[in-house]
């Protein structure tokens, strides 16, 4: 396990990243992480809802709930093999947030993330790895989107904690 005990160069890991991106690009084309996550939740609410769900126009026509959908594998995926990393290399802890305005902040941070990836059907972890890297002007676009809004909400989040 002396891989996870260092970190690995940069560069190296981004020219790694990038291979992998155009093996991945012309096995299954553009790929975001959205999509395997809205499917996950569309699941949950067909769960809780039944045939309700198909009263909303999203869920029957654009996106109807399917265990097949290959990019829930992705996102899962992701989320284990990033629990995995953490926890070899002895960087995962658990923090739970002190205080209640930092559980609204969390919240109303996360409500702004998924209308974001919902607008723009795509995620920060695909513009970064996938559009990006194809010279994409959206990826691009969507990257100076990402970087003002953490700076803008890091102020705020640190305007509040202070006060």
């Amino acid at each position: 396990m002396e891989f996870f005990k260092k970190t690995l160069d940069p560069v190296i890991a981004l020219a790694a990243i990038a291979v992998l991106d155009i093996f991945l690009f012309l096995i299954v084309g553009a790929w975001t992480v959205g999509g395997g996550e809205t499917m996950m939740t569309g699941l949950m609410a067909k769960a809780v809802l039944g045939d309700e769900i198909e009263r909303i126009p999203f869920w029957s026509l654009v996106f109807p709930p399917s265990f097949g959908y290959w990019k829930i594998y992705i996102s899962l995926g992701m989320l284990f093999g990033a629990f995995l990393g953490a926890v070899l290399s002895r960087e995962f802890y658990i923090r739970i947030p002190r205080r209640l305005s930092e559980w609204v902040l969390i919240t109303i941070g996360g409500l702004l993330m998924g209308v974001g990836i919902r607008l723009a059907f795509v995620c920060n972890v695909s513009t970064f790895f996938g559009l990006t890297p194809e010279l994409n002007l959206g990826g691009y676009l969507a990257i100076s989107g990402i970087i003002a809004g953490a700076w803008v909400g890091s102020l705020i989040y640190k305007r509040i904690l202070e006060g």
